[in-house]
């Protein structure tokens, strides 16, 4: 009877021990710092998001989360470091919507940015704003838009970069329009919006926020913004919708990656560090500055969201004839 009260506590006590181990793996993570990479450069849009995002996930981890800017060749070089990185959740990617189109855009994409990451959260989207150059008669979207088709040869749409949330908004546009637009590739929206404001380029649709500045001046003129609703950023500016023009509807998002093979557990545990950090976020009014929409969604819907981008986004780009680059 003594050796059975032995084993029967041997045997609770390996089970204890084994359920303690496995809280203990999880509490681990993380143990140390992470490294969330931006493929842009600092003091842009991303790198202002994913900044803001950190700071509240580190603050919540009680880690040091690192925010490192890997500006170039469309954003693939930061993707292709996080893509390489060990698939252990410490090394994440903040990026726009651009890193989900890299094989639409790109003629030789360094990754598959569907098939070789795994998806974390998408934590925000920002309208796009319309200007034209301040000189132009327009005033309304359908103004411009019948003054593009009657003479094409005399506008050109500025585009800070290929397969960014501006190009797919500017094809956007040419559609509802039903016209031929020319465009002229910049390296960013700073050479593009001067461009615009001084007349060189006619239109220039990006983010409100790296235009509002130039809008509110008088600069450039303002059209319209590409969200559903009107941007607290510059309410008196209507939407594409309000403007008779219902599928005109396009954002800028932004989400985080894991590099693919990383953990699910880990996985879902990021997700629920990077909702619960957008939540705090949204609660103090953080993302209004940078006219963010907080979104918190599971991994699924972040998955089930880009598939539908994506195909809409394939479409628009092979009706308008592009060619990678």
């Amino acid at each position: 009877m003594r050796i059975h009260t032995h084993l029967i506590h041997a045997m609770a006590t390996a089970v204890l021990a084994i359920g303690c181990t496995g809280v203990l793996a999880q509490g681990k993570f993380p143990d140390g710092p992470l490294k969330m990479i931006v493929p842009f450069a600092a003091g842009g849009g991303v790198d202002n998001a994913a900044r803001l995002v950190a700071k509240q996930m580190q603050a919540n981890l009680n880690v040091p989360i690192i925010v490192e800017n890997r500006p170039g060749a469309n954003g693939s070089i930061g993707g292709k470091a996080v893509q390489l990185a060990a698939p252990d959740g410490t090394q994440l990617l903040f990026s726009a919507s651009t890193h989900v189109l890299a094989k639409y855009v790109m003629a030789t994409p360094p990754y598959d940015p569907l098939a070789d990451f795994s998806y974390v959260a998408r934590v925000g989207e920002a309208p796009l704003l319309m200007v034209i150059s301040p000189s132009l008669p327009p005033v309304k979207l359908k103004e411009v838009m019948e003054a593009v088709k009657a003479q094409p040869d005399r506008w050109t749409a500025g585009l800070p970069a290929l397969g960014a949330a501006s190009h797919l908004g500017t094809l956007m546009f040419a559609k509802n329009a039903s016209a031929t637009l020319t465009t002229a590739v910049y390296k960013g929206t700073a050479p593009a919006l001067t461009d615009v404001a001084g007349g060189h380029a006619q239109i220039l649709i990006d983010s409100i926020i790296s235009l509002q500045g130039m809008a509110k001046s008088g600069k450039v003129k303002p059209i319209v913004v590409t969200s559903a609703k009107r941007s607290s950023v510059m309410p008196q500016v209507p939407t594409a919708v309000e403007s008779g023009f219902p599928s005109f509807v396009t954002t800028s998002w932004y989400g985080i990656w894991a590099p693919k093979g990383t953990p699910d557990d880990r996985v879902q545990f990021l997700n629920k560090a990077a909702n619960d950090a957008v939540r705090q976020l949204a609660k103090a009014g953080a993302f209004e500055p940078l006219g963010i929409e907080p979104i918190t969604e599971t991994v699924e819907e972040f998955k089930k969201f880009t598939a539908s981008y994506v195909a809409e986004s394939a479409d628009l780009l092979k009706g308008a004839g592009f060619k990678p680059e």
